[in-house]
């Protein structure tokens, strides 16, 4: 998994991308070996183990968030790596203050094109868009 000429934290976000994918099946913290195998990544070492711990930290409200933004879809029959690229993008907008949230989504919508389907990047923008304009409205009140 060498990471070449990529932006060092959309490398980074693939890494934790492929941690939790991981993570859905051993359960293992396997973020460690992947910062250990690629040392281009470790410049961005707070940023991926945060991005990680939030994602986990926070599985259950990101569900529910993606369960809202659904019409006539059931949770089960998103692609594994849509809704972990989900969760990414919502823990994003909703926990990492400096980076701005069309940032986060367009990164999310970059790496749907690497790893899931070709209808996968306008599911992920249209589900975090409105994530996003939720979370606006929210804040504003």
């Amino acid at each position: 998994m060498t990471i070449i000429n990529l932006h060092p934290r959309r490398a980074a976000r693939q890494c934790v991308l492929k941690a939790l994918f991981a993570y859905q099946f051993s359960k293992n913290n396997t973020i460690k070996q992947l910062v250990s195998k690629n040392p281009e990544l470790k410049g961005n070492n707070d940023f991926i183990h945060s991005l990680f711990d939030i994602v986990l930290e926070n599985m259950k409200l990101t569900e529910n968030i993606i369960k809202s933004h659904l019409e006539n879809w059931e949770i089960d029959r998103v692609a594994l790596i849509d809704k972990i690229l989900l969760k990414m993008g919502i823990c994003e907008i909703y926990f990492i203050d400096d980076i701005p949230p069309k940032v986060s989504i367009s990164e999310m919508v970059e790496i749907a094109k690497i790893y899931s389907t070709d209808e996968s990047p306008v599911f992920i923008n249209g589900i975090l868009d409105a994530v996003f304009k939720n979370y606006i409205k929210e804040n504003k009140e």
